[in-house]
């Protein structure tokens, strides 16, 4: 089998597995800020017990997340050796400074954001929380900031040459405000506020159905509603803005993710469809004339640039970018939907009242995790041929000492493990939830005064 592809489909696990936990860590600890803001501010011990179960799960979550993060650093240098020695001068300056900035503020607090209540004053407890949360949030600048250049690269200089070719830092500051960052960074923060939001939903919905821990369920998903609300429309704005970032720097992504083909003319934007790319077309679908034209800007008629206009070996492949990118804003819209239903509910005081509607929050944890998972499936595949965009391509980026062997036999394990992780994860998960809040959660002492 081909090295490369299988390299492929190993990172592309590993980084997927992983995906589940940033999200949910990002999402969470921003809540753990509202929740424990909450406490402070009014006093009540329904918002302490609240804010102590959610840092429970929150430390699993956290724990999972590093363990899995671990192994995508060494396969840069196992599977990615071209890649690495390429781009090393500006992707590891990236990672280096989401070490100094982002990972260790991140750490450095989480002991006493788990461990600190009863020995910390509740400001200084309050003071940790918000440094884990903006840790958290560092760390995925860092990460997208690697990417984004990847996606859009600037402020370099390419020295050497054939294998020893490699681009050069000239402008740290460029690189990190390249001209893709604001737009991918703000989309993944909306989607991490809505997987913490939807996941707190869930959980509190849950209870309701089960009739255990009113209380605090009812507080629980309201906070976690309104957060669900903003950041779904959040990830409208900002995938929409996003969109016009993609047509300007990498067109022949965004005419995959339309199947638009004709080099020069007026783009349709499909609501779904099949991609029959020998034909040209999208089938058993529906279209809406010029609307991805308006979409991008506000004139129907003015033509988009579409995959005829590029060689085929600089297209990426279209019905897996059509499809993950269209699945990616149903599930979006219908969260909007969702969230904004129960906002409406909640004003006419029927929020609780509806079992269907608490059904419906149970499994809405699915939906920005599923969501996630597709934006970057039909980010990092609408790249290709391209590793570093317009610079390497991926087949000329692995590693040439692998063997296919080595990468299969990986890869089973990587499997096994990362199978037996998600299931020790369930499995804790359940544990934590179906013990859920209790009166032990306050202490016998509370927070120090």
């Amino acid at each position: 089998m081909d090295v490369v592809w299988l390299s492929r489909l190993q990172f592309g696990l590993t980084v997927g597995f992983h995906y589940i936990f940033p999200p949910l860590s990002i999402g969470l600890g921003l809540l753990l800020v509202f929740m424990e803001g909450m406490y402070l501010k009014t006093k009540k011990d329904l918002y302490h017990r609240m804010t102590r179960f959610w840092v429970k799960v929150f430390g699993l979550i956290f724990a999972l997340g590093v363990a899995t993060g671990i192994v995508l650093e060494f396969q840069f240098g196992t599977n990615w050796a071209t890649y690495s020695r390429f781009v090393g001068d500006i992707f590891g300056s990236a990672l280096a400074a989401e070490g100094i900035f982002a990972f260790f503020l991140e750490s450095g607090f989480l002991a006493i954001l788990l461990f600190g209540w009863n020995k910390v004053s509740p400001k200084m407890h309050f003071f940790s929380t918000m440094m884990v949360s903006l840790g958290a949030h560092f760390s995925a600048i860092w990460i997208v900031v690697a990417n984004s250049w990847q996606q859009t690269p600037v402020a370099y200089q390419i020295v050497g040459e054939g294998l020893r070719a490699r681009v050069e830092l000239l402008d740290f500051w460029q690189v990190v405000f390249n001209p893709s960052l604001l737009a991918r960074l703000s989309h993944v923060f909306a989607g991490a506020w809505q997987a913490g939001a939807f996941f707190v939903v869930s959980v509190s919905a849950y209870y309701l159905l089960k009739k255990r821990h009113l209380d605090f369920a009812k507080a629980s998903l309201k906070i976690g509603l309104v957060v669900a609300a903003i950041s779904s429309l959040a990830q409208l704005v900002t995938g929409h803005y996003g969109a016009i970032v993609v047509e300007k720097y990498q067109p022949a992504k965004m005419a995959a993710f339309e199947a638009h083909y004709p080099a020069s003319a007026p783009g349709d934007y499909h609501l779904f469809g099949v991609v029959d790319e020998k034909e040209q077309t999208v089938k058993y679908g529906i279209s809406v004339p010029g609307l991805l034209s308006f979409l991008l800007s506000g004139d129907p008629s003015r033509p988009v640039v579409g995959l005829n206009a590029f060689p085929e070996d600089e297209r990426p492949p279209v019905q897996i970018v059509f499809q993950t990118y269209h699945f990616m804003v149903i599930i979006g819209m219908g969260l909007i939907g969702l969230s904004l239903l129960g906002m409406f509910l909640w004003w006419r005081k029927k929020l609780f009242d509806f079992r269907w509607l608490l059904w419906l929050f149970v499994i809405s944890v699915l939906g920005p995790q599923f969501a996630n998972q597709l934006g970057w499936f039909s980010a990092e595949v609408g790249r290709q041929p391209y590793i570093v965009y317009g610079l390497l391509k991926t087949k000329d980026a692995f590693s040439t000492s692998v063997s296919s062997q080595e990468v299969i036999t990986s890869l089973i394990l990587f499997g096994i493990v990362y199978l037996l992780l998600f299931i020790l994860f369930i499995y804790l998960l359940n544990e934590k939830i179906q013990h859920g809040p209790d009166e032990e959660d306050l202490g016998t002492e509370g927070h120090r005064a």
